[in-house]
């Protein structure tokens, strides 16, 4: 297995908790702070020049309802706006609870030149990617809908580029419900997670609580045409955070429970890369992987180390926070 390198330390000053990742024109790496381990800080959006230097570049626009935001997920829509998974209802906090959104930015330079909601009132959506006209969002937990087994269900849910203010209800009836999953696992109850498409134009998806990642492929029309298990190893992929893909097809998972990445490629067969114990991540060890981007010929780790308890290798939050760098496996 790879030694993983690292990639930067974070400033701590506003840079708490690394999340979701996207490159920009000129290849930078785009990079989210939710900020969870310390909600004292606003959320926000950084920037990560090749050489590794750290900037914010702004702080995420609040909700008019909560005064609150917590940016997650991460992707450019094709005019360059950047589409921002809000996900307020993240933590503990009763007020923030069923306040996801996702928002549209337009960017000027420096500046945020408008902010459109594209969909309010989400309980926790997590991973966006963009395909063709539609943004594709997990959502890991969908509580107000019961299963008969008493599981958790989760979903997919598919908005259009230029929808505005969308209001979901986090039951069956959203018509914005793509595809839902049930996780399985009774000792971790949480769904849907990464996503990413491949050059191909299928879709996959990670339930975060098995392990286990889908592959869909699509219809003409848009609608599914197969819906299918594409990867499961419980001795090399215990969860399914983000994903990321490489020009090989090779798909790179984070594996938040035990500070490791998996590789699946084409075929479905998963490898662990690399993996590291308990640690504080300041030599570039995974300090559990929330997100890797394929980004300059590497793949850059965002190190989320906020989330203690059950089987999760990790057993404390400490700063500053870091990013971690792999080389890609052909």
């Amino acid at each position: 297995m790879q030694e993983p390198k690292l990639l930067c330390l974070l400033p701590e000053e506003y840079a708490v908790t690394p999340d979701g990742m996207e490159i920009d024109k000129e290849g930078n790496l785009i990079l989210s702070c939710p900020n969870f381990a310390d909600m004292s800080k606003p959320s926000c959006i950084c920037k990560v020049d090749t050489k590794g230097n750290v900037r914010k570049w702004f702080d995420v626009p609040l909700s008019e309802k909560t005064g609150e935001a917590r940016a997650m997920g991460l992707a450019y829509g094709p005019d360059d706006d950047l589409y921002i998974v809000d996900n307020q209802g993240w933590g503990n906090d009763a007020r923030l609870a069923f306040q996801g959104r996702i928002i549209r930015v337009r960017m000027n330079g420096d500046v945020i030149e408008k902010t459109t909601v594209v969909a309010d009132g989400m309980e926790h959506p997590n991973g966006i990617r963009i395909q063709g006209d539609y943004i594709y969002v997990t959502q890991s937990l969908l509580t107000k809908v019961k299963t008969k087994s008493g599981n958790l269900l989760s979903c997919v849910y598919r908005f259009h580029l230029d929808d505005e203010n969308i209001q979901i209800t986090n039951t069956l009836e959203d018509e914005n419900i793509f595809v839902t999953y049930e996780t399985y696992n009774p000792d971790d109850q949480y769904g849907m997670d990464g996503i990413v498409f491949d050059k191909a134009g299928n879709l996959y998806v990670g339930n975060f609580g098995d392990g286990e990642v889908f592959k869909i492929r699509f219809n003409p029309d848009g609608s599914i045409k197969e819906n299918v298990s594409f990867a499961k190893d419980p001795e090399n992929l215990r969860s399914t955070d983000g994903m990321t893909i490489d020009e090989y097809g090779n798909i790179y998972v984070a594996d938040f429970v035990v500070n490791a990445i998996a590789k699946i490629d084409p075929s479905g067969k998963v490898t662990r890369i690399a993996q590291s114990p308990d640690t504080d991540g300041v030599n570039g060890e995974l300090d559990q992987p929330g997100e890797p981007c394929v980004w300059n010929g590497k793949i850059a780790v965002s190190c989320f180390d906020c989330v203690t308890g059950g089987d999760k290798v990790n057993t404390a939050h400490e700063l500053p926070a870091t990013m971690s760098l792999l080389e890609i496996e052909p």
